[in-house]
């Protein structure tokens, strides 16, 4: 795992990227800052232009905090809320260390800040 610091409206968050292609991918584009959407309530999002490596996507839900890949929108989602909802093609990112998230849906659209902390571990 590694852990990347998510910069928000002066906050920073950590979170644990695990380790498959699409996390590679994304660390590999670290530090960058994202314009997320806040869409559906439950979740912020950038579909990126290009499709990331995804070979670990299914069907699954989720939990508050989750980092996942939405492949079908190429779609990069941080969840703060839960719908209780079954999402397919998703593919597991990492997970924020904190199951505080509800100030998220008051941010609207937001930009975030995603910065490499640590390879060491």
């Amino acid at each position: 795992m590694k852990t990347v610091k998510i910069i928000v409206n002066g906050q920073t968050f950590t979170a644990n990227f695990e380790d498959n292609a699409t996390a590679s991918e994304l660390l590999s584009q670290m530090p960058m800052t994202l314009p997320m959407l806040n869409l559906y309530s439950r979740e912020l999002t950038y579909r990126f232009k290009q499709a990331l490596p995804a070979n670990e996507a299914h069907t699954s839900g989720y939990t508050v905090g989750d980092i996942a890949y939405w492949k079908p929108r190429h779609s990069f989602v941080i969840f703060y809320k839960q719908t209780g909802e079954v999402i397919s093609d998703l593919q597991q990112i990492g997970h924020i260390n904190t199951s505080h998230l509800a100030q998220f849906q008051s941010l609207g659209n937001v930009e975030m800040r995603f910065e490499k902390e640590d390879f060491s571990s």
